[in-house]
């Protein structure tokens, strides 16, 4: 079984107080489990992963969160309490897509985008941004990501024209679904200086060996492999898969260290070592 994809963002050291800070500003907020390397939550239905992974990876804007707001007064609040101690990417303002959207980083370097209104089967989206090496490749990057996942779906694809603020044929917007949760991704050929790193990636926890074959070997085509079970796509995106047991020994203290010393040795996951190491 292949559960949903879920979201990791690479702290250092501040994996609770930022858990902490988006319980108070989002509200819609369930503990699932923490330790002194790891939170767990979900937001709004969908679950993050706060690693404390140390200061190898600063986060940045190659891939951000969109909020859909249904009122002013929420999106005006929730703005309020990113913003603070945290940077403005673009005002908070009326813009031709939408009557009020802003974007910014929080104190914490997490990308935010508020939008009034925004259609989406979950109310919190996580979105991709294609530029550098990378620029033009959005759509390549969809079909590439909904021919991998089960329950896939392409929800809308709107392209730059000839005279817009882009490169003609770039995507200005986009949503999919993997996992039946929705991503978007869009193209920019400004002068950006990031690219995707591991300072967000994405969680595509599995319950069987058969499944993690399936995942890695599609998803590292013209990628790499790291350890524990990392690796990037073609793209740069970070990826991790991991068998779903691995959250039963973590949670146990008599099995949590050899489990930890057991994935450590590893590249991609194999459950039958993991499991000998453990048991």
């Amino acid at each position: 079984m292949t559960h949903a994809i879920s979201n990791c963002i690479w702290f250092d050291g501040k994996a609770k107080e930022a858990a902490n800070f988006y319980k108070e500003v989002f509200g819609s907020f369930e503990m699932i489990s923490e330790n002194p390397f790891v939170v767990n939550y979900s937001l709004f239905g969908r679950r993050f992963m706060h690693l404390n992974g140390g200061p190898g990876y600063p986060i940045n804007p190659s891939i951000s969160f969109y909020i859909s707001a249904e009122t002013e007064a929420e999106i005006d609040t929730l703005w309020a309490k990113l913003t603070t101690g945290g940077k403005v990417m673009m005002p908070l303002n009326t813009y031709p897509w939408s009557k009020k959207y802003g974007w910014c980083a929080d104190q914490f370097g997490v990308n935010w985008q508020l939008m009034l209104g925004h259609e989406s089967t979950c109310k919190v989206m996580p979105h991709m941004l294609f530029c550098g090496t990378n620029n033009g490749r959005a759509a390549e990057a969809i079909s590439f990501y909904t021919g991998i996942f089960k329950e896939s779906e392409i929800k809308t694809i709107s392209k730059y024209e000839k005279g817009e603020a882009d490169t003609e044929g770039n995507i200005k917007y986009s949503q999919f679904e993997l996992t039946k949760f929705p991503f978007g991704a869009m193209d920019s050929s400004g002068a950006h200086q990031f690219s995707f790193n591991e300072g967000v990636s994405f969680i595509v926890m599995v319950d069987t060996q058969e499944e993690i074959d399936y995942y890695w070997n599609n998803l590292i085509v013209d990628g790499s492999p790291a350890r524990c079970g990392w690796l990037k796509d073609k793209f740069g995106v970070s990826w991790q898969i991991v068998p779903s047991i691995l959250g039963k020994y973590m949670t146990n203290p008599e099995t949590a260290p050899k489990a930890t010393y057991a994935f450590l040795q590893m590249s991609k996951f194999i459950i039958a070592d993991l499991v000998k190491a453990v048991e």
